[in-house]
């Protein structure tokens, strides 16, 4: 049998696991099997946690996702908080709840699946726990709506699961025209593919700069909006050594006091002080707020 097909069928029988308890199985080196495990998931055999066991994620099978309940003794008190939350009322309305738990619900992306759901011209993000079905969530948000429950002419608002990892807006685009343009118009549309991944590109490409201008060292990194919005730990060198930073890159033209208090809000949970950059200048409320409340952040225009 082939390390693979072991690992698949270790994983069947004992659920999520760890890259360490695959190299016992194989008898390889951790990095080998963090390897295996990697390219299983790439080809979408596996799946990957964002809850994490002593700083590794845990790979499982599709259909394992309740397993993954008994990992969240390393969840920290608000994200706990923000799972029993769920878990207790199986669909939270975002806009009702506080920032701390706003943010959590970011975090523990395992157990809240989150719903864009647009209403009266209004979308508005809505958190259903990931044991819930569709259905069981619709006839929970049309209460939270004020909408009847089981008349046909009242249906759910146009409701959009959000993926962990999801298509870019350009990518849809370009198979919606593939589909709607006729056969000889489809070189035009290869020959505007490199100029779309360009732009596609070019916030990150803009962060990079300035964190090499400034000697900034990137310890990980991660895309919430392709060419928006970014989050990074990173390390800045200082007279006592290198200093770990929380770092929130937004690409807005105005940074409210709602972008700031986010942002310094996942920076508790990281225990960590934060920086955040944007092209875009302050609002009134952003600078007072950072000028009182927020002494553990820092603000820079890029």
């Amino acid at each position: 049998m082939e390390n693979r097909d072991k690992i698949l069928q270790f994983i069947r029988v004992k659920g999520p696991v760890l890259p360490v308890e695959i190299s016992k199985i194989i008898g390889t080196d951790i990095l080998i099997s963090s390897a295996h495990l990697a390219e299983l998931t790439a080809s979408g055999k596996l799946k990957i946690s964002a809850i994490k066991v002593g700083g590794s994620p845990l790979y499982y099978l599709s259909g394992q996702e309740a397993m993954l309940q008994k990992f969240i003794g390393g969840m920290n008190d608000k994200e706990r908080k923000a799972y029993d939350l769920l878990q207790q009322s199986k669909v939270l309305r975002d806009s009702e709840q506080e920032p701390v738990i706003r943010v959590a619900m970011r975090e523990i992306r395992d157990f809240a699946v989150q719903l864009n759901v647009t209403h009266e011209n209004k979308t508005e993000i809505f958190w259903k726990w990931h044991l819930l079905s569709n259905e069981e969530a619709e006839l929970l948000i049309k209460s939270k709506l004020n909408l009847p429950a089981k008349k046909a002419e009242q249906p759910l608002p146009n409701a959009v699961e959000e993926k962990p990892i999801e298509k870019t807006a350009e990518e849809e685009h370009a198979k919606t025209v593939q589909r709607e343009l006729p056969a000889e118009q489809e070189p035009a549309k290869r020959e505007r593919k490199p100029k779309q991944k360009e732009t596609e590109d070019s916030f990150l490409r803009e962060i990079s700069r300035f964190f090499e201008k400034n000697k900034i060292n990137i310890v990980n990194s991660e895309v919430i909006k392709k060419n928006s919005e970014i989050d990074f730990v990173v390390e800045i060198p200082s007279v006592v050594g290198n200093l770990q930073y929380y770092c929130k890159a937004k690409s807005k033209k105005r940074v409210s006091d709602s972008d700031l208090s986010n942002a310094y809000v996942k920076g508790q949970f990281k225990k960590l002080p934060v920086i955040f950059l944007s092209p875009g200048e302050l609002s009134a409320k952003a600078q007072e707020m950072i000028s009182k409340e927020l002494r553990n952040l820092t603000f820079k225009k890029i």
